[in-house]
């Protein structure tokens, strides 16, 4: 398909009709048009405050009525007589089982209109989950904390999903009605007031939608027709979705186009895009990634993939990836873990260097890991830095531990490894993410919790067991019960720890690394071109370089267990002035202080 034929389609009057299914109100404010797709349905109804309405059959399979009724009016179809809440709602106040609203988004009286995004080399993400981080769990409590991320020196607020999913609680993983946010985090009018907010403080917005399959529980879409999914594909939740059906690939595409549009999100984390499956002649990440770049300004599309596949970037015209890697070569070097994925790693400064020069550490490499052997990735030359995104945590590494213990907490891992290790993401030209409290090395942990009830939920409790069943963790009898309420209270941000002691030292260590990684002539650089790492020889410290027309920077992190104080073997400019010490605010020189196990010392060097 051309790139004209793939316009023309676009922006055809079929394709239109086809992406605005559901409850739409028309010009004025006074009537909305509801519109059902169905190959299932012989008749077609929709119920609006109670009162039942035959809808006109028309060719294709749609149904359609315009009713004089406006905003906050509430509706529900009836499919051959039987109830059913519409996937393609803009809110579900109730729940994913009930009526949904009519939802006028046009109303939103947007305060920060010259906002104009944030090209990914600026971005500094901080991933948060709105039900946890504040007390309240609401997106109005989240807007009231985006002073601190400003001051913190983050610059991208990197949303977890916001899709209706079924329950109270929940990482929103399970998502079923992907138009309507998630009613218990708050509103619409409230998710636009948050990213206004973020907008006026310089901040961007990023949410996590996940295209790759829908939750188990709420999921109304094979009600409608079952051509929204396949057998040719399979998920953890059943059958693959069908990206050949054209409505399943606007409900996609017009998804994407609606947090863009609609609520002035400035870009997508796609989550598990290896499992997004299409045998269609347009892959639909090709087709997201027009349809997302095509409406102009700077939105960003970022891949959740662990294959080290570049031409996510270089040929489907994603913005960047999220790479496993780097992370796993950290968490590896600090811990010494070889369960699981994590036996695909060796760990040491030796690795952390080849990670850092060549992206990512599977380039074509075989990657024996117990039912995954396979040849991995392919090199990453042609990918510039800001296309990585690297972390040391994020919700999946910590949730997905039997406990949900965050780096710090695991057996072996001092403060100062894990203050060097936050050192080395914060300086690398690579797009960093930090996990919500982890700029205070949070005391509260992130286990994985969801509101399936009955029997719902304690196959999803099983199902977790089996799938991490290669950690011996999760062989214990002391794993938090994800259904439970107390789990997902234990996962909320304890706002009084920054100001505390160690969390206090290492929240400031974070926001000094934040303010030179933006200010600082050398790195603030975001080309992989002047950056160069390797390891003593002994293997026990890790050197990263780089080298600019700006001047000369060198991180220095002692991976050993001995204290450091000689330069000998490390390519270090003799008298380079000491700019940071990750463990000691002063910068003390090595002659004053050796560097100790676990610290990291950042080197400055005028050209």
């Amino acid at each position: 398909m051309s790139d004209s034929e793939y316009a023309a389609r676009r922006d055809s009057p079929q394709d239109q009709v086809r992406s605005r299914l559901g409850a739409h109100l028309l010009p004025g404010g006074q009537e909305t048009r509801f519109r059902v797709w169905s190959t299932r349905a012989g008749q077609v109804a929709v119920r609006v405050n109670g009162e039942r309405h035959q809808m006109e059959a028309l060719p294709g399979g749609y149904f359609e009525l315009v009713l004089p009724v406006g905003a906050g009016s509430r509706y529900l179809f009836e499919l051959d007589g039987q109830p059913t809440p519409d996937p393609y709602a803009l809110f579900l106040p109730d729940g994913v089982h009930g009526e949904a609203e009519v939802v006028d988004l046009g109303t939103y009286q947007w305060q920060h209109t010259d906002w104009n995004g944030l090209p990914l080399p600026e971005c500094a993400f901080y991933e948060l989950h709105v039900g946890t981080f504040t007390p309240e769990g609401t997106l109005r409590a989240a807007q009231e904390r985006l002073p601190y991320l400003r001051d913190l020196g983050v610059t991208a607020v990197q949303l977890m999903p916001l899709a209706a999913f079924p329950g109270g609680r929940g990482w929103g993983y399970d998502g079923v009605a992907m138009y309507a946010p998630f009613a218990p985090y708050g509103r619409p009018e409230d998710l636009m007031a948050f990213v206004d907010a973020a907008h006026g403080l310089g901040l961007a917005v990023f949410l996590d939608v996940v295209y790759n399959h829908f939750g188990p529980d709420g999921n109304y879409l094979l009600s409608y027709s079952p051509s929204y999914f396949t057998d040719r594909f399979h998920t953890a939740w059943g059958q693959g979705l069908d990206y050949a059906e054209e409505h399943m690939r606007r409900y996609v595409t017009g998804n994407a186009r609606l947090w863009l549009q609609e609520y002035r999100i400035d870009g997508l984390r796609l989550d598990a895009t290896a499992a997004m499956q299409d045998d269609s002649e347009l892959h639909i990440l090709r087709e997201l990634a027009r349809e997302v770049h095509a409406l102009g300004g700077r939105h960003v599309l970022l891949a959740e993939d662990h294959r080290n596949e570049p031409s996510l970037v270089t040929e489907d015209g994603l913005d960047g990836i999220w790479v496993d890697d780097f992370h796993h070569e950290v968490r590896v070097t600090l811990t010494g873990e070889q369960e699981g994925y994590y036996g695909g790693f060796r760990g040491g400064a030796a690795e952390l260097a080849n990670v850092i020069n060549r992206g990512w550490q599977y380039e074509g490499q075989f990657w024996n890991v117990t039912g995954e052997e396979h040849q991995r990735g392919q090199p990453a030359d042609a990918l510039e830095a800001p296309s990585f995104v690297y972390c040391i945590q994020n919700h999946d590494q910590v949730g997905n531990r039997a406990l949900g213990d965050r780096l710090h907490q695991t057996d072996g891992v001092t403060l100062a490894e894990y203050r060097g290790a936050g050192t080395l993401l914060l300086t690398l030209p690579m797009t960093p993410l930090i996990f919500q409290g982890q700029e205070w090395a949070a005391g509260t942990p992130f286990p994985f919790f969801s509101d399936h009830h009955g029997e719902l939920g304690q196959l999803v409790s099983e199902g977790r067991r089996r799938e991490f069943a290669y950690f011996s963790s999760f062989d214990g009898e002391n794993i938090p019960d994800p259904q439970a309420e107390e789990t997902f209270l234990s996962a909320k941000l304890d706002w009084s720890e920054p100001e505390r002691g160690e969390h206090a030292r290492t929240l400031a260590l974070y926001r000094r690394l934040l303010h030179l990684r933006r200010h600082d002539p050398v790195l603030c650089q975001r080309s992989r071109q002047f950056l160069s790492a390797g390891s003593r020889e002994d293997g026990q410290v890790l050197w990263v370089q780089w080298r600019t027309p700006q001047g000369q920077r060198t991180l220095l992190w002692n991976l050993g267990s001995q204290p450091l104080d000689s330069l000998a073997g490390l390519p270090v400019t003799p008298g380079a002035p000491v700019m940071l010490r990750s463990e000691d605010p002063d910068g003390s020189p090595l002659s004053a202080r050796p560097l100790a196990p676990g610290e990291a010392l950042l080197l400055g060097d005028p050209a």
